[in-house]
């Protein structure tokens, strides 16, 4: 059975950082691409940011510069750090991985930027 588990999300002031985390269990990691989106209240699901087993990374314009994936194939997790928060990055955030054509998605953590 593989399981996606996201954690890391909360409320944060506009400005600040926050660090996701999402952990890979019942499948191989290594070879995989993961990746993050996010789907604020009555929008559709987003890229936020994508690497791949070779560690090139791709983002979403709205988040360049400010945030940053990273993965640890040792511990089968990858990172989201999103720094300098904006109102307009709150959503609930999901980890996605995919191989080939089989993807599994993780069941999201909330991300709330507010004063």
């Amino acid at each position: 059975q593989v399981h996606l588990v996201e954690s890391g999300g909360g409320l944060v002031q506009p400005g600040g950082s926050l660090r996701l985390s999402c952990a890979v269990s019942g499948t191989s990691f290594s070879d995989s691409v993961m990746g993050w989106y996010r789907q604020a209240p009555g929008k559709e699901r987003e890229l936020v940011a994508t690497i791949t087993s070779g560690r090139s990374t791709n983002y979403a314009d709205s988040v360049k510069g400010r945030f940053t994936i990273a993965r640890d194939n040792a511990k089968k997790t990858v990172a989201l750090q999103m720094n300098s928060l904006k109102p307009e990055d709150t959503a609930v955030y999901y980890c996605k991985y995919t191989y080939y054509t089989v993807n599994y998605w993780g069941k999201g953590t909330l991300v709330t930027v507010s004063s």
